[in-house]
């Protein structure tokens, strides 16, 4: 009792902590963990094996860490095939904004539909969808906002509604496959599926549930984003895509890199290569290929984000070794009984409330183990409840300004150019848009799954 209560004293304070700002969060979450395995683990439970499997650095040295055949592993802690994976995939996104392959994209969109305001209003929201498909979606957000911004002023529009859709259809990409939002990478990682199993479930929820938004953003944006008139002589003195290359050679290395990362995550079930490997392998060609530039691409990793995930799941392996998720699942249940629509529509809406308000990431970690023991080893529901949870804490943050870091990089990318997002505007817009999203994906799961179970 006295470890379980001091774990979620733990935990609750980490919340608090994380959402008042006052301090770094990898700072916040590393500190609650090195306290979780010196008072939860040595202290209260003085069981030195359970901070050793919370640890799990043995997992690592596992032939089923980077090639598996499909046996499922019940480890528990920090989970390292998410960190491995989250990191490589950084560094080869950051080889591949070095070689302007962002920025050149985003002008050749822009020049396909001769620069008109409206056809550049969709382009950009499929661009943003599509991408954060396999791109983590600040790194999305930050070259599409600034090449927005950009373009914006030289066609004199507002970029303000352009931006904020492709806030939220970037977090509603990242909903479709395995590793575009890191909630989705610690539900696949944690519970065996794989990218496919993603897009062929979350990634059909988010597809039927982007033309809703793209419709619903067409007709409350459009009179926002009426030009003010530019000429076809200034249009023709745009500078051309390619110049915005920086590394010719580079920027088709990072090509082929990233096809073969993409590949190897659509084939990864078949092959049996774990995300772990495909994320060490693609950082590995991108630095090998990167030559002098190794210092300027591993500058630009989001080492924060990775501390921030490693004292996380301590954190979160402190309630689960202590058995607060099992009480917390067993409640859910009782309230539940064998209405899985209820279980669905609570698990749905509960995270995508959460997830508007408060981190997604650290949410998701504590549920997975959740879901995990609501199923109670039936596959179906499990397969069910992750779906559900997926969807509504990669939606949910789109609700708010701070609900998902895209939309705190979106905002201020927009705010540095002078077009402030009040929260006022930023809610008005994107939360009944989330509301559409959660109300469709519950209708979905429910309609495809639950009446099946």
């Amino acid at each position: 009792m006295v470890a379980q209560i001091t774990a979620i004293v733990i935990f609750i304070v980490m919340f608090i902590l994380i959402i008042t700002e006052k301090f770094e969060k990898h700072y916040i979450t590393l500190a609650c963990g090195l306290l979780t395995l010196v008072a939860v683990f040595g202290i209260c439970m003085q069981d030195f094996g359970a901070m050793w499997d919370t640890i799990n650095l043995k997992s690592i040295f596992t032939l089923e860490f980077w090639h598996t055949s499909g046996a499922e592993s019940e480890s528990g802690g920090i989970d390292w095939a998410t960190i491995l994976f989250l990191g490589g995939m950084m560094i080869m996104v950051e080889g591949m904004a070095r070689v302007g392959f962002f920025n050149w994209l985003c002008r050749r969109i822009a020049k396909m539909v001769n620069y008109q305001t409206i056809p550049i209003f969709l382009a950009f929201m499929a661009m943003s969808f599509v991408l954060a498909m396999f791109i983590d979606s600040i790194t999305v957000i930050l070259f599409l906002a600034s090449v927005t911004i950009e373009l914006a002023r030289l066609l004199k529009f507002n970029p303000v509604p352009m931006i904020m859709s492709e806030i939220f259809c970037a977090n509603l990409g990242g909903s479709a496959t395995m590793c575009g939002d890191p909630p989705n990478i610690i539900i696949g990682s944690n519970l065996h599926y794989s990218f496919m199993d993603f897009v062929k479930n979350t990634g059909v929820a988010a597809l039927i549930s982007f033309v809703f938004i793209a419709l619903y953003f067409y007709l409350i944006m459009k009179k926002d984003l009426v030009s003010t008139g530019v000429s076809q002589e200034e249009i023709d003195k745009m500078p051309s895509p390619e110049s915005f290359i920086t590394d010719q050679k580079g920027f088709w290395v990072s090509l082929v890199i990233f096809i073969c990362a993409v590949s190897l995550l659509v084939s990864h079930n078949a092959t049996g290569l774990t995300v772990a490997f495909i994320g060490v392998l693609v950082a590995l060609l991108t630095l090998i290929t990167s030559g002098k530039h190794i210092p300027e691409v591993l500058k630009g990793v989001d080492y924060k984000t990775l501390l921030f995930f490693t004292g996380l799941f301590v954190v979160v392996g402190g309630l689960e070794k202590t058995g607060v998720l099992e009480i917390i699942a067993n409640f859910i249940s009782k309230i539940c009984g064998d209405n899985y629509y209820l279980m669905v529509t609570i698990i749905v809406w509960v995270s995508g409330i959460a997830s508007a308000f408060i981190d997604n990431i650290p949410f998701a970690a504590t549920m997975v183990p959740i879901i995990k023991n609501l199923s109670a080893g039936n596959t179906s529901l499990l397969s069910t409840l992750a779906w559900s949870l997926a969807m509504g804490t990669d939606v949910g943050g789109s609700a708010t300004p701070i609900g998902a870091s895209a939309n705190v990089v979106g905002t201020s990318a927009a705010a540095k150019a002078g077009h402030p997002i009040g929260w006022g505007e930023y809610c008005k817009k994107l939360a009944p848009a989330t509301v559409i999203v959660m109300v469709i994906s519950t209708i979905y799961i429910c309609l495809r799954y639950v009446t099946h179970l």
